[in-house]
């Protein structure tokens, strides 16, 4: 029910369910609470969104890893404002889609890893085999440098600054990069991070920085063959048979890190090291999952952002927020396993859309 008082529009929600007004879409939720819609600017923390972003280094611009997508349309990021504006307890779920736009490759887009034949290493495999941890943390190591020049983007910079201003409860990411934490966010990692390593035997953990210091120390021939590619030698037999891939990967030919790549133990046990990220084939730790489950379960909005949602540890949150009530969004391009039972989906780049709902400029404060 919407009530016109002078210059001021004064909005009733008594219930939660997307209702069509005059071909604009209206998310209601839960309760009956009320709201005046002014017309004031509001600075939002955090400063620009553009002018602090740097640009991703050549290596990352090299491949086009975005799908294409048109410009986002006016309603499109009207809608998107509203639902911001009107939640109380607004979760947020990030995906792949979200970094690909600083370069990080991703798995599912058209131009992802799985489009040029690449199978990511299964828990099972890395377990069970030396040879397949061998493989892992040669590339690991030599793409490391180039993985971490990633900076967050105008996605990462834009959830930080409507989190500070108290628009978001949560954010939960499928993400191990860490860009949000550099943006200024503290996400609930739902697959881990690859900036920690540990254990499997013991549980010890210790930061990847340090993991790296020790595969140098034990393969200090290494380090000089990443200093080749980087001065344009790639694939002599200086650098050790890697090449640089436009996505950001280093390939390797299998005679170079089959037997001569040194792996750490663990420094307590002399277990086997992993980092500290949910492979496929894994399980999400129990607490994690329950965490981010009654995080889903609690939000009265619930917004995905650049995931296709195909892992289920994703679309199970999504089904769950649906389930208890709450208005459900997805921001992404392509088809999603949610898209039979989420109503609002826009399709754009999260770093186009999530800018200009910030410009948008006017927010709805609950009237006393």
């Amino acid at each position: 029910m919407i009530r016109a008082l002078g210059g001021v529009a004064t909005d009733m929600f008594p219930v939660c369910q997307p209702l069509r007004s005059k071909g604009n879409l209206v998310m209601l939720f839960k309760g009956c609470r009320r709201f005046v819609r002014t017309t004031c600017r509001v600075s939002i923390p955090g400063g620009s969104l553009s002018n602090e972003l740097k640009a991703p280094p050549r290596f990352l611009r090299d491949k086009k890893i975005v799908p294409d997508a048109d410009p986002p349309h006016k309603e499109d990021i009207h809608k998107l404002y509203q639902l911001f504006e009107q939640s109380k307890r607004l979760t947020i779920l990030t995906g792949a889609g979200i970094s690909t736009e600083c370069g990080i490759p991703d798995y599912r887009s058209p131009n992802g890893a799985y489009s040029s034949g690449f199978k990511p290493i299964t828990h099972q495999e890395f377990t069970k085999s030396s040879r397949a941890r061998r493989r892992y943390w040669a590339r690991s190591y030599a793409g490391w440098r180039r993985f971490t020049a990633a900076q967050p983007g105008p996605a990462h910079t834009a959830l930080a600054s409507l989190e500070r201003a108290g628009r978001i409860d949560s954010i939960i990411t499928q993400n191990v990069d860490r860009l949000h934490h550099r943006a200024g966010s503290d996400p609930l990692e739902l697959h881990g991070t690859v900036y920690t390593v540990m254990c499997l035997d013991c549980g010890f953990s210790f930061p990847r920085d340090s993991f790296q210091d020790q595969l140098k120390a034990l393969n200090p021939k290494w380090a000089e063959a990443i200093e080749s590619i980087d001065h344009g030698e790639p694939g002599s037999e200086k650098s050790f048979g890697m090449k640089q891939r436009p996505d950001g990967d280093i390939e390797i030919d299998e005679k170079f890190w089959e037997e001569g790549f040194h792996i750490p133990v663990c420094e307590k046990c002399q277990g086997v090291l992993k980092p500290d990220v949910i492979f496929f084939g894994d399980n999400i730790p129990k607490e994690r999952a329950t965490q981010a489950m009654e995080a889903a379960k609690q939000s009265d909005a619930f917004l995905v952002l650049g995931s296709s949602l195909m892992t289920m540890s994703a679309f199970r949150l999504v089904r769950a927020a649906h389930e208890a009530g709450a208005v459900t969004a997805i921001v992404n391009i392509g088809v999603t396993r949610a898209d039979d039972i989420v109503p609002f989906k826009i399709s754009a780049r999260v770093g186009e859309i999530l800018p200009r709902v910030l410009d948008v400029g006017s927010l709805g404060v609950p009237a006393l």
